[in-house]
C-alpha cells in the first residue's frame, strides 16, 4: 500500500455528493513550498490535490470551507489525461482515510482533529485542576507499571 500525506489549504468550499448510495465528500487542497531557483531567486511551487473522502460521517463538511487548513491522509492516484487543445496532462488525487483540522485563515490557534476519541468529551468536561505533590493522597506503590 502506498500512503500519502498532505497539509495544505482548501481551495474551495466542499461538495457532498451520493454516488450509488455512499457519501462522497470531495475538495481539493493546495500545498505551496517554497525554494530558490539557480539564479538564487526565490519561487513558489502549489500542487493541487483533488480529495475524495467516502465516508457516512459527513457532519465535517460544514468546516471544510475555503481557506481552511487541513491535515490529510490516504491512498494517492495519479491520473493521465488529454486536454481541450490536444496536449497531455496529469492530476493528482487522495483516497483520504483521515480528515483533521487544523484551522482556518481567520484563526491563529490550531484546531482539532473530527476524528476524536471516544473518550475526549469525558475528558473534556473534567476539571482543570492539577494536584500538587502534598494533595496525591494513593499510595506510591500502587503504580501501574
Amino acid at each position: 500500500m502506498i500512503k500519502m500525506q498532505v497539509i495544505g489549504r482548501l481551495g474551495k468550499d466542499c461538495v457532498v455528493n451520493t454516488v450509488n448510495g455512499k457519501n462522497v465528500i470531495n475538495f481539493t487542497v493546495a500545498h505551496s513550498e517554497k525554494y530558490k531557483d539557480s539564479q538564487g531567486a526565490l519561487q513558489e511551487k502549489t500542487i493541487w490535490v483533488d480529495c475524495a473522502y467516502w465516508t457516512d460521517r459527513t457532519a465535517i463538511s460544514p468546516y471544510l470551507q475555503k481557506g481552511t487548513q487541513v491535515f490529510v491522509e490516504g491512498q494517492p492516484e495519479a491520473r493521465s489525461f488529454q486536454r481541450n487543445d490536444g496536449t497531455p496532462g496529469s492530476s493528482l488525487s487522495l483516497r483520504v482515510r483521515e480528515v483533521q483540522l487544523l484551522g482556518s485563515k481567520n484563526e491563529n490557534s490550531v484546531g482539532g482533529s473530527y476524528q476524536q476519541p471516544s473518550n475526549a468529551s469525558s475528558a473534556m468536561s473534567g476539571s482543570s485542576h492539577v494536584p500538587s505533590p502534598n494533595e496525591i493522597t494513593e499510595p506510591v506503590d500502587d503504580l501501574p507499571f
